[in-house]
């Protein structure tokens, strides 16, 4: 059963004047509706913002375990994965997102952050615009996708600089560690701006 309209409304208003009592309210709304798969977003987004990733990462795949066709919450999930340095797991996760339109905003970011990935950064920022053209339901989104493009447009002129060895070891499993060089380093300097 989901919560009502109203608690959700009420969630979001506390959200944006007390992040620490949303997401206190959060989990209680959760105790009393545990199947309602925007609570469990709602939260995930609430504890990345905490710096508490473990539970941010369970919350968020509880969304989507709960509503497979919950779009923005599989995006974030994929997005929050990439982030974390699991490329191979964040395009796992976005594969269902393949079956939207062509033009839907978030079939654009996926498949531009997937350029991304493979540091392909002409397209990856093609792509990453042409959603944000196509995104008019979540500007937050958009000023991400914005801090991303603002790193990669570098590299297209200069090349992708030589990340610290350690750094890439911490944030990429070692057998992705040379083919993500230069995406785990914008990636890094990404979650470094949004903090």
């Amino acid at each position: 059963m989901l919560c009502s309209d109203d608690d959700l409304k009420s969630l979001l208003g506390t959200l944006q004047s007390d992040e620490a009592s949303a997401l206190a309210r959060a989990s209680a709304l959760i105790e009393g509706h545990p199947d309602d798969p925007r609570l469990h977003f709602l939260r995930g987004s609430m504890l990345i913002g905490a710096g508490r990733h473990i539970e941010a990462h369970g919350a968020l795949s509880r969304a989507v375990q709960l509503a497979p066709d919950f779009a923005i919450a599989r995006f974030q999930l994929g997005f929050f994965e990439l982030t974390s340095g699991e490329p191979g797991r964040a395009l796992q996760t976005w594969a269902p997102l393949e079956a939207l339109p062509d033009t839907n905003y978030l079939k654009l970011f996926v498949t531009g952050l997937g350029f991304l990935i493979r540091d392909e950064f002409e397209p990856a920022i093609s792509n990453l615009q042409e959603g944000m053209r196509a995104n008019d339901e979540n500007p937050a989104l958009n000023r991400d996708m914005q801090l991303l493009i603002d790193r990669c447009a570098p590299l297209m002129t200069q090349g992708a600089p030589a990340p610290e060895p350690e750094l890439v070891q911490a944030t990429v499993p070692a057998t992705e560690e040379k083919a993500d060089s230069a995406t785990s380093f914008i990636l890094r300097q990404f979650m470094g701006k949004r903090r």
